[in-house]
């Protein structure tokens, strides 16, 4: 007898049935998502250094918040956001989350939420919103707030619509030469029979995890490794990710190539190639059809998309690497070394100084004198690693998603600490920063008399401060041996000027756990904490993860309070010591709140939330003039070229050939051109035909954007271009190409470009 036929419903419920039981519990939906935080490229001061001088005028490269989500099919999930920025800061979080929770309710909250900055010390600042880190970019700059915001926000809705079933991958191994230990007299306060369990003065490791889409592969790596992102200097104003942006542009370049289908431009027609070949056998035929093709004048742009058109944006590019950072805090990536600018001998072992002077201190980096390639080489190096990490995962992480969350005020925490003979309770402190602040680092030095290790302070200084505040014998006390400089926990005008609310915060991701931290920890501060979290998550009674764990700090993560230290380390006070703000204890703090967190992750508990942090949204100030006009010379429109390439110009691939043009622009605070750019290279691809590709933009590294104004306060600006032609640019006819946007008197917008003559690459 025949079965009667199946109905149709009945095979979708056994087709859903058959994919849910293909999941195993093993595996996991991931999504991951990337969008453009680049912000203000012109005026404004840039966050890190805290150099007023140090105002951004044009980009290096673009910068990205890139996201991924990991979720259980039914049940928890956990989101981490890695921003090309200096660092996390407590106001955008606050606003992030509110968006999250209005698109997906109690989904996505401050529990399961991590957002962490590179620390890039060239990126615009004013989106934190405690006055001593906003002093320097005149307060708060609503354009850097609204442009992280947005870019975290859709990062994550990124990742929530693209989640599917996947896998994750964890790899971990040495990388030796990306960071040196630019304290190490502070280090060697550290006991002797600690430091001997390490072989080197700074953490070495980095931790990777490769997600990987059960349908169509290797979709995004994150990974974690401590090195300062101080590659790029104090007098650099291009906006740039440093080393680990770098890392992270080299990593998804590298993906791109290797995938089957996939070359660095897209497909390229086999005609075009023929006729690179050809004009490659004939460079006077190749000059020929350049000299065809002149700079246009200026004009505008009739559709706003056009000033948008980008290479990446435009390549379908979907592979996601991100370069985190961790226990950064005395880890410099200027590996030659500290040497006096002066006499060009090794600075002062235990305070950094020149001749008794800080200013002449200056750590060098591996491309030491140029920057730029100081910043290549350490990003190259991580990448490097994360590459062979990446090719190399196998081990899979399996088991839950979890994830604790606490708010904790560390202005009067009480901590419990280990004593010979006991226990003894003990208080963090209000926050304050010591005169060792004040002097900077081998990275960025301070000015005046200011020296590292100053554990007394001098008189003058300390009657400026007392025009600001005079801490009392309590403070005073609290935070010794730190000599108090600025008593910025308890200076309340106009509104709070450091932070004293902190949240911390663990993510799980089966064996994988991720300690979210809202400062800078020093290489034994890290390891402590790590170690402390690792002994409770092993003696569990549920024996769950065992030795079978990795532990990673996320550091400056979604909030940001400077500096932790060893309480030796703290004793020195050098700048890591003098800018840990909540006293000698602050430390003990941490792995006592995070040693609660990780007891309640294994055991399944709730934590209390703690109080809530502070929006000061509507108490900023903003100092920074607004954009007024922009203006050209009689007879010369915005885009116009104001200095054009030779007639007839050649150019040879490789050798550090570079071409330059300058346009006639207008202020990049008009538009910020996210997910667009400033400036373009473009090959020509049918002959004298006249269609053209992009194939560079100012997400390049050899294309770099550089605006400027005659005099200071003039209207008129220019925007320059340079080129460095890479190896592996194709022969051919090229131009160069700029967009912008021009400010009227009456203060509507018009979008510009320009085009370069062309010229040949041969």
């Amino acid at each position: 007898m025949a079965s009667p036929a199946p109905s149709m419903a009945f095979l979708l419920s056994l087709l859903l049935f058959a994919g849910m039981c293909s999941l195993s519990s093993s595996d996991y939906l991931i999504g991951v998502g990337s969008y453009d935080i680049t912000g203000p490229a012109a005026d404004v001061n840039m966050m890190g250094y805290a150099n007023s001088d140090q105002i951004a005028s044009g980009v290096h490269f673009r910068l990205r918040a890139r996201a991924f989500i990991v979720a259980e099919p039914r049940g928890n999930r956990v989101a981490f956001v890695n921003l090309d920025a200096c660092m996390a800061s407590q106001i955008v979080t606050i606003k992030v989350l509110e968006r999250l929770k209005s698109r997906y309710g109690d989904l996505y909250t401050e529990k399961n939420v991590a957002i962490s900055g590179i620390h890039t010390h060239a990126g615009p600042g004013g989106y934190l919103q405690y006055v001593t880190y906003i002093v320097t970019s005149l307060g708060f700059v609503r354009q850097s707030f609204d442009v992280i915001v947005d870019g975290i926000e859709q990062s994550i809705v990124q990742a929530h619509e693209s989640l599917r079933p996947g896998s994750v991958f964890v790899n971990s191994g040495e990388l030796l030469d990306a960071g040196v230990n630019r304290s190490p007299s502070a280090y060697l306060n550290n006991p002797a029979s600690e430091r001997s369990i390490y072989k080197y003065d700074v953490d070495k490791e980095m931790a990777l995890l490769k997600f990987v889409d059960s349908r169509s592969g290797p979709i995004a790596s994150f990974n974690w490794f401590a090195t300062h992102g101080t590659s790029m200097s104090r007098t650099n104003s291009l906006i740039s990710g440093d080393n680990k942006g770098t890392a992270a542009r080299l990593m998804e370049d590298w993906f791109q190539q290797r995938a089957p289908v996939r070359t660095e431009m897209g497909e390229i027609p086999r005609r075009v190639s023929t006729l690179v070949s050809d004009m490659n056998k004939n460079h006077s035929r190749l000059l020929e059809i350049a000299a065809s093709y002149k700079s246009s004048k200026g004009q505008p742009v009739t559709n706003p998309l056009d000033a948008k058109v980008r290479v990446r944006k435009d390549s379908s590019r979907s592979f996601v690497s991100a370069f985190c950072q961790s226990n950064c805090g005395d880890v410099s990536p200027n590996v030659l070394g500290a040497f006096c600018i002066d006499t060009g001998l090794p600075c002062d072992f235990n305070h950094s100084t020149c001749n008794g002077k800080n200013e002449l201190c200056y750590g060098r980096g591996p491309g030491y004198p140029d920057e730029f390639e100081s910043t290549r080489i350490i990003g190259e190096r991580q990448f490097k690693k994360a590459s062979e990490l990446f090719n190399k995962a196998t081990e899979q992480l399996k088991g839950r998603i979890g994830y604790q969350h606490a708010y904790v005020d560390f202005s009067k925490l009480e901590v419990s600490v280990s004593k010979p003979g006991g226990f003894e309770t003990v208080k963090t402190c209000p926050a304050a920063m010591g005169f060792g602040f004040a002097a900077g680092t081998t990275d960025g030095p301070g000015a005046f008399d200011f020296r590292q290790g100053d554990d007394k302070g001098n008189a003058f200084w300390k009657l400026v401060r007392n025009v600001l505040r005079t801490p009392g014998p309590e403070q005073v006390e609290c935070q010794k041996p730190k000599p108090i400089l600025l008593d910025t926990g308890e200076m309340k005008i106009p509104y709070d000027w450091a932070p004293s609310i902190l949240p911390v915060q663990i993510l799980r991701i089966g064996q994988f756990v991720i300690l979210s931290v809202p400062g800078e920890f020093t290489t034994m501060a890290g390891r402590r904490l790590r170690e402390a979290v690792r002994s409770v998550l092993a003696s569990s009674a549920s024996k769950e993860f065992g030795n079978n764990v990795h532990i990673v700090i996320a550091g400056l993560t979604n909030t940001y309070s400077q500096y932790v230290t060893t309480f030796e380390e703290y004793e020195v006070q050098r700048y890591e010591g003098a800018s840990t703000l909540y006293g000698p204890h602050t430390l003990s703090a941490y792995i006592q709140e995070f040693k609660k967190l990780a007891t309640a992750l294994v055991n399944g508990q709730t934590i209390e939330s703690g109080p809530q942090p502070p929006d000061l949204l509507s108490k900023q100030i903003s100092l920074l003039a607004p954009v007024v006009v922009d203006v050209t010379p009689l007879g010369v429109s915005f885009g116009d070229v104001k200095s054009d390439v030779a007639p007839n110009s050649r150019f040879a691939r490789g050798g550090g050939a570079q071409v330059n043009v300058t346009f006639w622009s207008a202020c990049p605070r008009n538009d910020l051109m996210t997910e667009g750019s400033f400036a373009l290279v473009e090959r020509l691809i049918d002959g004298g035909g006249g269609r053209w590709l992009p194939v560079y933009d100012d997400d390049d590294l050899c294309l770099k954007f550089k605006w400027s104004r005659p005099t200071r306060l003039s209207p008129e600006s220019y925007g320059r271009i340079e080129w460095r032609i890479p190896d592996s640019a194709s022969a051919g006819v090229y131009r160069i190409r700029h967009f912008g946007a021009s400010k009227s008197l009456l203060g509507s917008i018009t979008t510009f470009s320009g085009t370069s003559s062309a010229f040949a690459v041969v």
